[in-house]
């Protein structure tokens, strides 16, 4: 894997034709001991997020030894990691999945939102006295990018019978919620704390264990959320008001603050349109899928040597290389007056779910994968932010 200080040193060597990735590992290092020794309880990296073996290789390194795992193949994945514990926390799999999780990889933890998940998973574990089950609660998203509530998770009554149906099965009884994706206050978790509050005093139960999901945020053009600090004070507050007893477990499962900051994508300008439209060669078909389907506007750099750092920027629009007219991003993205034909741009803060998300469509998909050694465009981790739209 070859290493540059800066991705204009990148694109000065190699000069790409493809789309780069380019990782920067120290990142989701930093971000990993952030959680580790602020979070009051366990960090586990939700792992569909990002599955480089870069940004693994650094989480595990910094001390990321538990992952959630959403699927047989991320779990066959994820399980060649030595001595790493796995969280099945997918509210609804297969038979099978839930077979060879428990018999083939020994994974305990199950989490489930509806009485015939818990049948399934008593059932196919041979009605297993070890059992880790946690009940997904819905709770309502207040500012987040990408609310989840309407998939997943119970309420009310139905909520409360099937926790006491599962403490009876269940070894161990946690509860676990989702506040939504890019969740940029730390209020939401409050609320949702209240809510899990509630059903645990109506269901009358135990509970061992409460897992509060990801949401955690990172930074981009578009969105800067409340400090990370701010959510682990709310965190802490709340748990303290859990009629929990005081060895109840505290789960987060981050995937977005982990590794966001931690990979950048490389791109070359195809032709540039009137109407500062600039067509590159990847796209919401790729690695820009939240951009061009969710409306994310990522931090953006000209990598070109001898660029004026004083020339004006203009508001531009993307345009993926597929034959779809959806493959737009429509930003603003801030750039320098005179990018053009042949330039690069620097894409950063897509190391969560872009990589994950890109496809093979129209033949594209294809990607070179470098280290960065430089600072990320942005840091949730760092009290200043690094200059945007300028030359690396």
């Amino acid at each position: 894997m070859e290493k540059f200080a800066t991705a204009l040193e990148m694109v000065t060597e190699m000069k790409p034709e493809g789309p780069v990735f380019a990782a920067r590992p120290h990142a989701a290092g930093r971000a990993a001991r952030w959680f580790i020794n602020n979070f009051p309880g366990e960090v586990a990296y939700a792992y569909k997020a990002n599955s480089s073996v870069f940004l693994l290789g650094a989480l595990y390194g910094a001390g990321i030894t538990q992952f959630d795992v959403a699927s047989v193949a991320e779990l066959e994945d994820a399980a060649t990691i030595p001595g790493v514990r796995l969280h099945f926390m997918h509210p609804v799999k297969s038979r099978y999945a839930i077979r060879r999780a428990y018999f083939d990889y020994d994974i305990k933890c199950f989490a489930l939102d509806t009485e015939d998940e818990l049948q399934k998973i008593v059932e196919e574990t041979d009605g297993a006295k070890d059992l880790e089950l946690f009940v997904r609660i819905s709770v309502p998203a207040k500012n987040s990018r990408v609310p989840l509530e309407h998939k997943f998770g119970i309420t009310g009554q139905k909520a409360q019978r099937l926790l006491v149906k599962t403490r009876q099965v269940a070894d161990e009884l946690g509860i676990t919620f989702h506040v939504g994706s890019q969740t940029t206050t730390p209020d939401a978790y409050a609320m949702a704390f209240e809510e899990v509050k509630k059903h645990i005093v109506k269901a009358g139960v135990v509970v061992d264990a409460i897992d509060i999901g990801g949401g955690f945020p990172s930074r981009y053009t578009d969105s800067v959320p409340a400090r990370l600090s701010d959510f682990i004070e709310v965190i802490k507050a709340s748990m303290d008001k859990m009629p929990v007893t005081e060895h109840c477990r505290l789960i987060c499962e981050p995937g977005r603050a982990l590794v966001a900051e931690a990979e950048s994508l490389i791109v070359k300008v195809d032709l540039r349109k009137s109407g500062n439209q600039l067509f590159i060669n990847d796209g919401g078909y790729g690695a820009l899928f939240d951009s061009a389907h969710i409306g994310f506007v990522f931090p953006v750099r000209l990598i070109r040597p001898g660029l004026d750092p004083n020339e004006p920027l203009e508001p531009f629009e993307l345009w993926g290389p597929t034959c779809d007219s959806i493959d737009r991003m429509k930003g603003p993205f801030m750039l320098p007056a005179s990018v053009r034909e042949g330039d690069y741009i620097e894409i950063g803060n897509i190391g969560a779910y872009g990589r994950a998300l890109a496809t093979r469509f129209n033949g594209y998909g294809e990607y070179t994968d470098v280290i960065l050694q430089d600072e990320p465009m942005y840091s949730i981790y760092t009290e200043e932010a690094a200059p945007v739209a300028r030359n690396a």
